[in-house]
């Protein structure tokens, strides 16, 4: 199966929808009440922050469901778009990007947490090894690759997305839990 333009697999562009699917259901299953899990460990780390730092922290799993749902919109809005351009999509570009490179902020975390965080293991093993094929893919097909900027506007539209998702699910849940 070939994209729309014809020299780009759909693989390359559907492939950024599954390979976030497999990666953000490990986040699905863990994320909520993450900090709960492992506030002992992070308060033996972390012994000078305040338990309300931990607490802005924590994700519920209904949180959790709802910011990876709009995510998810998202990356499926930009795998069609990518699908429609031939992977010339800026925003296809960006997303996929951004996905690749969000990866470290994964490693990171679990580096300075010193244990298990949320997607760390499907980052490293999943969603870099896909962004860094897609993209590898992209050019050769003769493709070129401008996500909008810079490797930084991609992180920034990525962390932008997560942050909007988280914030939309703590908004919903909150006014859920109201009425």
């Amino acid at each position: 199966m070939r994209s729309r333009e014809g020299d780009v697999p759909a693989a390359v562009t559907w492939g950024l929808l599954a390979a976030w699917a497999i990666h953000d259901t490990e986040e699905l299953i863990t994320m909520g009440g993450w900090v709960d899990r492992a506030r002992p460990r992070l308060r033996r780390r972390f012994p000078r922050v305040p338990d309300r730092v931990w607490d802005l922290m924590r994700v519920t799993p209904a949180q959790a469901a709802i910011a990876i749902g709009a995510v998810g919109v998202v990356v499926a809005a930009a795998a069609a778009d990518g699908a429609r351009t031939g992977g010339r999509s800026r925003f296809y570009q960006a997303a996929l990007l951004g996905f690749g490179l969000h990866t470290g902020s994964h490693v990171a975390q679990s580096a300075i947490t010193g244990g298990y965080t949320p997607g760390v293991v499907t980052a490293p093993i999943v969603a870099a090894p896909f962004s860094i094929w897609a993209v590898r893919r992209l050019r050769r097909a003769g493709v070129p690759i401008d996500p909008g900027g810079s490797p930084a506007s991609a992180l920034l539209f990525a962390g932008g997305t997560i942050l909007a998702a988280q914030g939309l699910a703590r908004l919903l849940v909150r006014n859920r839990d109201i009425h």
